[in-house]
């Protein structure tokens, strides 16, 4: 059984729509996060001679610097906007259609980029990368929503790691194509902001037919035919019947309740400690320090006598270390379990945290110690990818019933975009502040978010949505009067349904 759910699954959603999305996403994410010095260049160049030809004068480097930075963040404004509204596109499009609808988005953003340049007009830029970030920020939240509800229950954690693993090799190949000698040339650097169509045009000719998610069709529209059909073709049409009892039970347990607005999550007890985790979680895993890694690498590099024409393709290295732990995560998160590998995770950050700020302390003393950097650099990326990169995005699919998904993940999301931009504006006065021991920052944070999940997230593996919602109630409702809190709870909950 396991072997068949697998194939089937694989083939009917991993193998095309899901890798589409991710590997466009992972490329606008190394733009923001990988930036090469020439891209930088090229893109400078652009804004001037278009300010010269408008103005007749050259821009300020104030002005110049201000426009970049626009260019720069506004990504992750659009991230923020998108991460808001996809929860209520999955809600109302459905699954699969908040992801046709999202491709659209995507398309339009490569027009706008890639048509930047020959019009002279870099608003257009601006634009485009403001719609790509909605389109990350929707495509973060919808995409692990349709994975964790089609996966069955034993095989979820590796299904939902398939987000982290074509992320990371969307980083991978962004890091490739970025090359001076492919599309990081003078001429060519609007193909490669504009390369991210390719993956959405692939994503509408293969998703239309792929199945809606059976959960989304039984429990939110009530249709148990369209149900138990998709779960034939995911499942086969002898295999299915456990994963349609499932979802008959959750839908019983929910008895007609409609899906809840993410104001609603704050105000509601029986799901406080969830959404405390998936808060946490999300915070720690933009904050954990794995940005300021990449600031430091090319430094790093440096200090070991790696020439600056060359960096570029050792900083495939980093790429290629994401990719390879997402991927052994993705195997390993159903067997191991997700507490042994998140805890681990950030265990082993800690560890190359305190080696990183000792060796860049005496980074010239000894002439091996930037090659102990390099290592600490490497296994540090190694480490997030194994825990923190990916199993985020699992367990917030993991910790809430139907009702609750989609809000709980415009949450997380929203989190992580505001995060994301957080650390983007604050890094540089923290390395400025207190240099190479700003990894000791880093450092406490991983500890804290570390001894947080040991005390609070039970192990979900091979677990129902409904068996993890059972988990929490100790801590929701208290140890003695468990059973009484729910049930009054549940009381209540009826009450205001009618």
């Amino acid at each position: 059984m396991y072997n068949d759910c697998l194939k089937v699954l694989t083939r009917e959603y991993c193998k095309k729509g899901r890798r589409k999305l991710e590997l466009q996403k992972g490329i606008h994410r190394m733009l923001y996060l990988h930036h090469h010095s020439f891209l930088l260049q090229h893109i400078h160049r652009f804004l001037n001679e278009t300010w010269i030809s408008r103005y007749r004068m050259e821009l300020s480097p104030d002005l110049l610097t201000f426009l970049w930075s626009v260019i720069a963040s506004i990504f992750s404004l659009g991230g923020l906007c998108g991460a808001l509204i996809g929860g209520s596109m999955a809600i109302r499009l459905g699954r699969k259609g908040a992801l046709l609808m999202n491709n659209i988005i995507a398309i339009l953003a490569a027009v706008l980029m890639g048509i930047s340049f020959p019009t002279g007009l870099f608003e257009l830029l601006i634009v485009g990368r403001f719609l790509i970030g909605i389109n990350s920020g929707i495509g973060i939240c919808v995409q692990p929503l349709y994975i964790g509800e089609v996966a069955p229950k034993h095989l979820r954690g590796g299904m939902a790691m398939g987000s982290s693993i074509f992320l990371t090799g969307g980083i991978l190949t962004g890091q490739i194509i970025g090359l001076r000698e492919l599309l990081g040339g003078e001429m060519y650097w609007p193909l490669l902001l504009s390369s991210s169509s390719f993956p959405a045009f692939a994503q509408l000719l293969f998703l239309p037919w792929f199945p809606e998610s059976p959960r989304y069709l039984l429990i939110d529209r009530g249709d148990e035919l369209s149900c138990a059909k998709a779960l034939k073709r995911f499942h086969g049409s002898l295999q299915y019947q456990r994963e349609m009892e499932d979802i008959q039970q959750e839908c019983f347990a929910l008895d007609g309740e409609k899906p809840r607005k993410p104001w609603q999550l704050f105000t509601d007890r029986g799901v406080r400690w969830q959404l405390i985790t998936v808060i946490v979680m999300t915070m720690g895993q933009q904050l954990s320090g794995i940005n300021a890694i990449y600031f430091y690498a090319t430094y790093i590099f440096e200090q070991a006598g790696i020439s600056a024409e060359k960096i570029p393709y050792v900083t495939l290295g980093t790429g290629a270390c994401e990719c390879l732990t997402a991927l052994t995560c993705g195997l390993l998160i159903d067997y191991v379990g997700r507490r042994y590998l998140i805890i681990g995770g950030y265990l082993l950050m800690i560890l190359w945290s305190i080696v990183l700020t000792f060796s860049l302390t005496y980074q010239e003393l000894y002439s091996w110690v930037p090659y102990v950097s390099m290592t600490s650099i490497f296994a540090f990326i190694l480490s997030f990818g194994l825990g923190p990169g990916g199993i985020t995005n699992t367990l917030t699919a993991e910790l809430f019933i139907q009702s609750s998904r989609p809000a709980a993940y415009m949450i997380g999301g929203t989190i992580s975009w505001i995060s994301f931009f957080t650390i983007g504006m604050l890094f540089p006065f923290i390395v400025k502040g207190l240099k190479q021991y700003c990894f000791l920052v880093f450092l406490l944070e991983c500890s804290l978010v570390a001894a947080f999940i040991f005390l609070v997230i039970p192990e979900t593996k091979n677990k129902s949505f409904l068996e993890i919602k059972k988990e929490f109630h100790k801590l929701n409702f208290g140890g003695k009067n468990k059973e009484k809190e729910t049930e009054l709870y549940e009381r209540r909950q009826l009450h205001d349904e009618f």
